[in-house]
């Protein structure tokens, strides 16, 4: 949802902020960009606010439950940023045979 300020988030353990918290936060501090992590990213990262706030999340299928990818960003000396992206290992099937088959015989 898009929110304005400051709000308490849905768990109530922690607050959620607008686009016009970051954009207030770089122009005080005379920066362009804030890199956050701790927060899984169905793509490994994600921008917010206009491109000015990224979430890089490094783990790809997060305890084996999220199924998303990692990602890992890179800023040169122009600083462009870049992003290597993790993709999740593909899961192994186990195959069934029904006990219809117990080997050749």
């Amino acid at each position: 949802k898009d929110i304005t300020g400051w709000s308490e988030n849905n768990r109530g353990v922690s607050f959620t902020f607008g686009s016009d918290v970051v954009t207030r936060f770089l122009q005080k501090h005379d920066m362009d960009l804030i890199c956050r992590a701790h927060q899984v990213v169905k793509d490994g990262y994600k921008f917010f606010a206009k491109r000015q706030l990224v979430t890089l999340f490094s783990a790809p299928n997060y305890c084996g439950e999220f199924d998303n990818a990692g990602a890992m960003m890179s800023v040169n000396e122009t600083l462009l940023c870049s992003f290597q992206i993790l993709k999740p290992a593909e899961k192994k099937q186990t195959a069934s045979l029904g006990g219809w088959f117990d080997g050749f015989n």
